[in-house]
């Protein structure tokens, strides 16, 4: 195994503690070389057993092929918010994950960065939201302390304390977009599959259904550009490891409707409310049923599925 550091670029700057990591996984070579914000990933094989054009890096094809009498090779460049690699935040540690991939192979990929006690998720620069273009955008999400002040220094949370999340994504020089959670849901496993036991958080695009039994809520927004939750610890999988699932979506504010919305159920008035303006609740009416949206001009500019964990519920 090879390792190189890489040297800080600034103070802000996260500090990559893996940046070159070379595995040998079924005579196929991966070398990954982890970036401030991308990977680059070479994949080569000495006896030219796979045809490297149909490798793919998370859903990417290679940037770069070659078959040559000594074996064959493929080179992929992918920034993190691309390519469907996902990202991972615990307590100490940023991890951005995915696979090489080919009918018969699989390799997994991964870069690993040092997280600063003071990271969160990036604020949204009002300055830049009257300016429109189709730059690409970076999602984050992160748990946070009680007041929002910062991300939490812990993740172990008592049966009914609140867990405070925030979600974020940069607007950059995109139209102004608003973010909205798509669907949410604890496992416990970090990757979501056919027999993953689950406990459901948000659910028919953008209802909190847990806010029906629970005092969980949305709170209401800084910027459009991002979103805090206030979850109360909920009795699942007690004592074990918990990961949060979600997906995040960037939309045109002004085209919200049954499919595309923030919804948490307010449990003194018994109805359903919408984050963004109540006087539109009947957008949330469709929570308790199955919630779909009229055909429309498809104004996003990405979309992103973030986990946060593990955590820990206690009783």
């Amino acid at each position: 195994m090879q390792l190189h550091i890489v040297k800080m670029f600034s103070l802000f700057v996260f500090v990559v503690y893996v940046c070159l990591d070379v595995f040998l996984v079924a005579q196929a070579a991966v070398t990954v070389d982890c970036g401030k914000n991308s990977m680059s990933v070479r994949w080569t094989d000495a006896y030219s057993q796979v045809d490297p054009s149909l490798l793919r890096l998370g859903s990417c094809s290679p940037t770069q092929v070659s078959v040559k009498p000594q074996g064959s090779e493929a080179v992929f460049y992918a920034e993190f918010g691309a390519c469907d690699i996902r990202r991972m935040v615990t307590i100490n540690e940023l991890v951005f994950e995915t696979e090489i991939t080919s009918r018969t192979t699989s390799y997994p990929v991964s870069c690993k960065y040092k997280r600063p006690e003071d990271w969160m998720p990036p604020r949204y620069d009002p300055v830049l939201f009257h300016i429109h273009g189709q730059g690409e955008l970076s999602f984050r999400m992160a748990l946070m302390k009680d007041d929002f002040s910062g991300v939490a220094t812990t993740t172990t949370f008592s049966l009914g304390s609140t867990i405070p999340i925030a979600a974020s994504f940069d607007q950059k020089t995109h139209q102004p977009l608003i973010l909205l959670l798509d669907e949410c849901v604890a496992s416990t496993t970090p990757e979501l599959g056919p027999d993953s036991n689950i406990y459901p958080l948000i659910t028919n695009k953008g209802c909190l259904v847990d806010s029906k039994k629970t005092n969980s809520m949305f709170l209401p927004r800084n910027q459009m550009s991002e979103i805090r939750l206030s979850l109360q610890a909920f009795k699942f999988a007690i004592g074990e490891q918990v990961y949060l699932h979600c997906s995040l979506l960037a939309w045109d504010p002004r085209d919200l409707d049954g499919s595309k919305k923030v919804c948490h159920y307010d449990r003194k008035s018994s109805r359903w409310v919408l984050l963004d303006d109540p006087s539109q609740g009947s957008l949330c009416s469709c929570c308790d049923t199955n919630c779909q949206g009229r055909k429309k001009r498809e104004i996003t500019a990405g979309s992103s599925t973030s986990v946060l964990g593990p955590l820990v519920i206690e009783n």
